[in-house]
């Protein structure tokens, strides 16, 4: 199945023109005909089945047939905040894999030593709305805009919550931390030059569980794809 995105559209909707690029790929990639059955979701968890009924690769105009409700294919809602990298390409393979396994919300901060200031949201939303798709998933991971690491520890309401980081300070192996019965859950991951010792003390003051992912040195998006990860094996 070839699965294609559309977010203004619901239950009642009967027909929808989708845009240019997601029209093009329909028709010059994969020539499909009008009468063509085409699979869309919105992001939501919807699926809607369509007929192709004009074949324009600039504007295709589909056809509602069916309306299908999916609840994720996890058990557990997991957010992740993290600090982005210098290299754009090393967050975008984190965004891409990490949207594969399973995720639902990815926090961009802004730490003490942070190597990025400044995000570019946009680039970043076509790369997890693309692995969605590629991965036939119905619900779409939110992305956020750069935020300070105090607004998101400060705010942080998830059932558990979780500070990975590398000071020779007591730690919990994740694996362990994790509590399968507590479905909503918060990781922190730092920067290449982590976080600092103040950030972790005023996250373990929030109730953060301060962690270890690993005996060795992991760069950010390594250790950010392992914490995925590790929590999606603990709630199999």
């Amino acid at each position: 199945m070839q699965l294609f995105y559309f977010s203004d559209v619901n239950a009642n909707t009967t027909s929808f023109v989708l845009d240019k690029e997601e029209s093009r790929h329909i028709v010059k990639v994969l020539r499909k005909k009008e009468g063509d059955q085409i699979h869309v979701t919105d992001g939501m968890g919807n699926l809607y089945l369509c007929n192709l009924a004009n074949a324009n690769h600039n504007k295709c105009l589909l056809e509602v047939v069916e309306v299908t409700t999916h609840s994720k294919s996890r058990n557990y809602n997991l957010d992740i905040g993290v600090a982005p990298t210098k290299s754009n390409d090393r967050t975008e393979w984190f965004l891409e894999k990490a949207t594969e396994i399973g995720i639902d919300k990815v926090n961009f901060l802004e730490c003490v030593n942070s190597e990025r200031k400044v995000i570019k949201t946009e680039r970043f939303e076509k790369v997890v709305l693309s692995a969605m798709k590629q991965s036939l998933q119905y619900h779409l991971p939110v992305i956020t805009e750069l935020q300070s690491f105090e607004k998101l520890v400060s705010s942080a309401k998830h059932k558990q919550k979780f500070i990975a980081h590398c000071y020779d300070s007591p730690k919990k192996n994740l694996w362990e931390a994790i509590d399968s019965s507590l479905d909503e859950v918060l990781i922190l991951i730092g920067p290449e030059g982590d976080f600092s010792e103040e950030e972790v003390d005023l996250a373990i003051n929030h109730g953060f569980i301060p962690v270890s992912l690993s005996q060795n040195r992991l760069r950010t998006e390594t250790a950010a794809l392992v914490a995925v990860h590790t929590i999606s094996l603990n709630f199999q």
